[in-house]
């Protein structure tokens, strides 16, 4: 099962915005371009792409946790 991996260190977001629907969901098809969350850096949000393509698995980490890079975000079966 392919991991997804934060490229850089900053805060992980599951969805756009706090009011906002998670960008993929348990069981959702995913393709490489597609994103799944996004990353704050100094106020700039950096959009994670899947890179892979598969059954989204799940997040790996909960909703606005600091991580760094090489962390594993999410999964993809």
């Amino acid at each position: 099962m392919p991991d997804i991996q934060s490229p850089l260190p900053g805060t992980f977001y599951h969805a756009p915005s706090p009011d906002s629907e998670p960008f993929k969901k348990q069981g959702d098809q995913v393709s490489p371009e597609d994103t799944i969350g996004l990353i704050e850096v100094m106020k700039t949000f950096i959009e994670v792409k899947a890179e892979v393509s598969g059954t989204f698995e799940g997040f790996s980490v909960a909703d606005a946790t600091p991580v760094q890079a090489g962390d594993i975000l999410a999964k993809v079966g």
